[in-house]
């Protein structure tokens, strides 16, 4: 599969070459296992989410989930049931990874298996620096800022 060009978008746009990135590895990543096992991603509030994954069957001891370089990895791992000899078996206790890509400043907070539904909680918590803020404008007259006229006045003071 050919990927997207995502050449105009660099042209007018500053940072956004992670989500380019992203994007083109979206549509040519591999969706061999994509639907197995079903999950929920939920907005619970503005800036909280939970990932809800159905693993009937599965332990905790059988689980690993794993954050890195924003990328959370949610892997499954069952022990062999060859003592159990089934006639039909519909429930599927087979090993599994799944990924799902993480934006900056969102981060894990809690995990939490019940009832079959291993849920994951996620924040974005976006640090004060990176807030909006507002800037001051200041008075200028001829040309040149208050402020570095004041500079000006202090480094003549100086010299005499």
């Amino acid at each position: 599969m050919n990927s997207i060009d995502f050449t105009p978008l660099y042209r007018s746009s500053i940072g956004f070459d992670r989500l380019a990135s992203l994007l083109d590895s979206a549509l040519t990543s591999d969706n061999v296992s994509a639907g197995y096992p079903p999950y929920n991603i939920e907005v619970v509030d503005d800036n909280r989410y939970a990932i809800s994954l159905a693993l009937a069957g599965f332990e905790e001891s059988d689980l690993d989930i794993k954050v890195e370089k924003n990328v959370l990895t949610v892997r499954g791992d069952k022990a062999d049931s060859s003592e159990h000899r089934y006639l039909h078996q519909g429930i599927a206790n087979r090993s599994f990874e799944r990924k799902f890509n993480l934006a900056d400043y969102v981060e894990v907070t809690d995990a939490v298996l019940k009832n079959g539904l291993l849920t994951i909680s996620l924040v974005k918590e976006i640090p004060e620096a990176m807030k909006p803020r507002s800037i001051a404008i200041n008075q200028a007259s001829n040309g040149v800022l208050e402020h570095q006229k004041d500079d000006s006045r202090e480094s003549k003071s100086k010299v005499a």
